[in-house]
């Protein structure tokens, strides 16, 4: 998905990309029945059909239902987010965003998730 489109889904095609990557093979309907205060089916169809267009969004027919699934990889999806994300909470500074991640779960971070830190630094470094 490129960040351009990415910037452009509503929340509740968001919502619906989400449930996609959680479910890669789902119905109209049962995307309708994951939503938090669902629309109407309808209303579902057509946010899917939306997705359709821009690309991000594929389906196959079976029997009388489509199977909708998400065209995008989830790791590119979760790049842009995370692109977002930053731009948006921490002025695009991925400092920033490290210090408040890490400050968040500092009391939680095993051994090995502190060396696997320290070597991402030390590639980093490299570059």
């Amino acid at each position: 998905m490129s960040t351009e489109t990415q910037h452009q889904l509503s929340r509740r095609e968001r919502q619906i990309m989400d449930i996609l990557y959680e479910h890669p093979q789902i119905s109209a309907q049962e995307v309708r029945q994951l939503l938090p205060n669902p629309p109407s089916y309808s209303a579902v169809r057509a946010m899917l059909a939306k997705l359709l267009d821009k690309g991000i969004v594929k389906y196959r027919e079976e029997g009388a239902r489509y199977i909708y699934s998400p065209t995008v990889e989830p790791e590119d999806a979760r790049a842009s987010a995370l692109k977002k994300m930053v731009k948006t909470f921490f002025a695009g500074s991925s400092i920033q965003a490290v210090n408040a991640l890490l400050g968040m779960q500092r009391d939680e971070l095993s051994e090995q998730e502190l060396s696997e830190l320290e070597n991402a630094i030390k590639e980093a470094r490299k570059q």
